[in-house]
């Protein structure tokens, strides 16, 4: 109950607060860039790029000499064990001795082959109590060279470079497209916020506009020059535009909300109307120039991360089959070079050294596995043929996409400036008609189809506007190009993982 209580008194104390502040005029290109750098889905984007390099780190770390040192510290053993005699018989010896063991290790992988070199260098002491010979004895291995080879087999570490760095490009390019929908979700929520502003003025101005009409029409009923029905018109008209006024302030302060607590800041933001178009680097006109689809294409492809994806899941596909092809025979060669000394003495152990030399090959073919390898061979290419189709579906669906697009963009313009002279003449068409309605020459019905036309105009100009800036930006968040500068869309990618 008492938390109920302290969260009314909140709820009705922070109005009064926030009244109490400035609201912060904010611009289109503010608004986009307090979004791209505050909000918590620019926050995501950024952890998902992190994630994505630390994948990337990772594999280059992969690809580099790992060292590594390893150590026994001690080994004590005390125990009987079991030990066959010269005859045949068994029988139980016991154990006592401590050891202590400690090597060096040096691997490098060798990316065009799939192979793996290592060097290693290592010392064994043993201490040997009770029964047998006793006394201290070490043996050392100075330098041994080994190398691990797969033949015949598929080359993991040679696909991987392939498909690695299309992986963190795709990220990268992620990211970049995850900003601009993070500055599309900023431009609708800053629009929403707009057009509730103007529906708030246009509902106050209605209301004010009603108000005096209707007491011109109580004048007029008292001169008998309209009839009752008009009087009793004017007055539903006036109540119609307090409850619309009232509505369309409780929209905007919802939408208030929404913005605010996108952009996460604490006063209230009022927006101002954009610019019918982004002003061009070099064009001292400010009118956009038509976009052409082959070229918006080009860069779509080249910086879109789908383009990127599409190449990735490709290659995926091929190391799939790869795989499954390579998997009906394993065929490995293991050879180890070096030398190794034995001694009662630390210097004894490294002295008449004698040569260590391992070669093994080693292989493994079925003889009869009733068609499975056969059947995981034949999935592979099945599913390459389906990744196929869809690459090829989405590929097209894409290029259907930006060519929609562009033309919505191209057409956009003028479609603007339609709505900006339509609303111009519904304005002067409505003002006509309240000052005709004065001198009694028009009906209530012709003067609330005028005002339904002026408030309609003025609301399509706002759609409108908010149409081409968000084409306009969809269009920059699918090639990542920077239509205004004429480069690509890019970010300091060290700076934005330190």
């Amino acid at each position: 109950m008492i938390r109920h209580c302290l969260f009314i008194i909140c709820m009705t104390l922070s109005p009064a607060v926030d009244a109490a502040e400035e609201p912060m005029r904010l611009t289109l290109a503010e608004c986009i860039t307090m979004a791209r750098r505050q909000s918590v889905e620019a926050a995501m984007a950024l952890g998902e790029l992190r994630s994505a390099y630390w994948q990337w780190r990772s594999y280059r770390a992969d690809l580099l000499p790992e060292v590594s040192f390893s150590a026994t510290l001690p080994s004590y053993n005390k125990r009987y064990t079991s030990y066959q005699q010269s005859d045949g018989g068994v029988s139980f010896v016991r154990n006592d001795y401590l050891g202590l063991s400690g090597s060096w290790h040096i691997s490098q992988k060798i990316w065009p082959t799939g192979g793996t070199l290592s060097v290693e260098s290592s010392l064994d002491f043993l201490h040997q109590s009770g029964g047998g010979s006793g006394g201290n004895q070490l043996m050392s291995l100075p330098i041994a060279i080994t190398l691990s080879q797969p033949l015949f087999g598929v080359n993991h570490l040679k696909w991987n470079r392939r498909i690695e760095p299309l992986r963190y490009r795709e990220a990268k390019a992620r990211f970049l497209t995850e900003t601009e929908q993070v500055a599309m979700q900023a431009l609708s929520l800053y629009f929403n916020l707009l057009l509730a502003g103007e529906q708030v003025g246009i509902a106050r101005q209605n209301l004010q506009t009603a108000e005096k009409l209707y007491e011109v029409a109580l004048a007029k009923r008292k001169m008998g020059t309209i009839s009752e029905n008009d009087v009793l018109q004017m007055r539903l008209n006036t109540l119609t535009a307090r409850s619309r006024l009232t509505s369309a302030e409780s929209t905007r302060q919802t939408r208030q909300f929404a913005l605010r607590a996108f952009l996460d800041v604490e006063v209230d933001i009022e927006p101002t109307t954009p610019p019918p178009a982004p002003p061009l680097l070099g064009r001292g006109s400010g009118s956009f120039p038509r976009l052409d689809y082959e070229d918006v294409l080009a860069h779509a492809l080249k910086n879109n991360p789908l383009a990127i994806t599409l190449r990735r899941r490709q290659l995926e596909a091929d190391y799939s089959v790869a795989t499954a092809r390579a998997n009906r025979q394993s065929i490995n060669l293991y050879a180890q070079v070096g030398y190794t000394g034995t001694g009662t003495t630390v210097g004894g152990a490294y002295r008449d050294l004698l040569s260590k030399e391992v070669v093994q090959v080693g292989f493994s073919v079925p003889i009869l596995d009733w068609g499975k390898r056969k059947g995981q061979r034949r999935m592979a290419e099945s599913n390459r043929e389906i990744v196929q189709g869809q690459l090829r579906q989405q590929a097209q669906e894409f290029r259907q996409s930006i060519f929609v697009l562009t033309e919505q963009f191209n057409n956009q313009l003028a479609q603007l400036h339609i709505a900006e002279e339509a609303d111009s003449i519904a304005r002067r068409r409505y003002h006509t008609n309240v000052e005709t309605f004065k001198i009694g020459t028009i009906s209530t019905l012709e003067l609330s189809d005028a005002q339904t036309a002026k408030d309609e105009a003025r609301l399509n100009r706002i759609s409108q506007l908010f149409n081409f800036w968000y084409y306009y930006y969809q269009l920059r968040s699918l090639t990542l190009w920077d239509f205004e500068r004429g480069e690509d869309i890019n970010a300091d990618f060290e700076q934005l993982l330190r």
